[in-house]
């Protein structure tokens, strides 16, 4: 029930930047994790970065590049996305593991989907 919201997507040249966001809806009870998928034609869902209390983590190919970050305070994370490569070319989904209130069970909630195109 629970819809995720997503922007920033779009067309970005080689080595340029773009930067995605997601936010939850107001009022969750608690914030488990926050991150990024990834999605490319012919190719499996994979995990791009994730954030927690515990800290980040990120997919060894967009380590460097990549920067995911949290405001508490707003339910948003970001993903900034430098020195973009064609292979980053997907559609880029968010994924937070909430619990909406004290009763119900944490699960995991998607967004939309956002299209990343990476082309000269």
């Amino acid at each position: 029930q629970v819809l995720l919201v997503e922007s920033g997507g779009g067309l970005v040249q080689p080595g340029g930047s773009l930067t995605l966001s997601c936010a939850a809806p107001r009022g969750i009870f608690r914030i488990l994790n926050m991150g990024w998928y990834r999605q490319a034609p012919g190719k499996q869902r994979e995990l791009v970065a994730n954030i927690s209390s515990g800290g980040s983590t990120y997919a060894d190919s967009v380590k460097g590049r990549f920067t995911v970050s949290r405001d508490n305070a707003k339910n948003t994370v970001d993903l900034q996305m430098n020195s973009l490569k064609p292979e980053d070319t997907a559609v880029y989904y968010c994924n937070a593991r909430l619990k909406v209130a004290p009763g119900l069970r944490e699960r995991d909630y998607w967004g939309q989907g956002t299209q990343v195109t990476v082309s000269s």
